[in-house]
């Protein structure tokens, strides 16, 4: 009973955090890079338990965070140009060369493990701006919170729903060897709570939604997207809590884990919209 006492409570102030940071664009930078350097922080600990394996925390922290800000503050047209990328890039080599001198006993998985960390957590995280800074046909950019909110929230309704219908409904195992938990029942029933949860945001929205123009095929495609691609990001992270033989990745969040295992989904969530709202915006 105390433990889901303390889990409701992490669980609101993470819920309100969230919402709240988008209300205001430097908060939401501010919070997104920190979430992404704690991430990070989290996950080189966890691959230098493995026997062998020396990355670098502090530089690969510090690359990643500074990727996070580089892409707000160019997609924000705050510091539009493509040289704030240039540190990061030297930052990316120094990972590289510096094995060459550390005498470390596998620097290939260094390597590998380090170049993972920016692909799987600071790249994703840093798609978040593109989707909130929104370019006009003026060339302004405005800062619009409804979509990336959208694909927090539709995360949110599908891992409740997938909840509630598979332990009334679960039968059928929808990826045992990685995850026996998880049911085709709840899944599908996760999707169908997103299906209308993104059917209210356009009826709330009149289809407009700050500019950003989503008709209810749209919005019912992206709801369907950030299902899909949310639930392979949790059997991503649950192979790779299960290759390190652990159940939690931290215990940052009390009741919750540690933040991969809260921002597992939005990590192959938010490209895969991206990507769905470039493309049907190009149609």
């Amino acid at each position: 009973m105390k433990n889901l006492i303390v889990r409701a409570i992490t669980g609101i102030f993470f819920v309100a955090a969230i919402v709240v940071s988008f209300l205001n664009p430097m908060a939401m930078v501010f919070l997104f890079a920190i979430v992404t350097g704690l991430t990070i922080w989290e996950f080189t600990g966890l691959v230098n338990d493995i026997p062998g394996v020396t990355v670098n925390r502090f530089i690969n922290t510090v690359a990643g965070v500074y990727f996070f800000l580089a892409m707000a503050g160019y997609v924000s047209g705050y510091a539009a140009t493509s040289a704030l990328f240039v540190p990061y890039l030297l930052t990316i080599i120094y990972l590289f060369i510096s094995e060459l001198y550390m005498r470390a006993e596998d620097p290939v998985h260094n390597w590998a493990y380090s170049m993972l960390s920016q692909m799987y957590i600071a790249l994703p995280f840093s798609t978040i701006n593109a989707l909130a800074f929104v370019q006009r046909g003026d060339g302004t950019v405005s800062f619009v919170s409804l979509l990336p909110l959208s694909i927090f929230i539709f995360l949110w309704v599908s891992d409740t729903g997938a909840y509630c219908c598979g332990s009334l409904l679960g039968k059928h195992k929808l990826f045992p060897r990685v995850s026996p938990g998880k049911s085709w029942e709840g899944s599908i029933g996760g999707g169908l709570f997103v299906l209308i949860a993104a059917a209210v945001v356009w009826y709330l929205t009149g289809g407009n939604a700050e500019g950003s123009i989503l008709s209810l095929p749209a919005w019912l495609g992206l709801g369907l997207v950030v299902v899909v691609f949310g639930t392979w990001g949790d059997l991503v992270e649950s192979l790779f809590k299960r290759h390190l033989g652990i159940k939690d990745s931290g215990n940052i969040l009390p009741g919750h884990g540690g933040m991969l295992d809260r921002f597992d989904s939005s990590l192959m969530a938010f490209p895969a919209a991206l990507v769905y709202i470039y493309s049907i915006t190009l149609l």
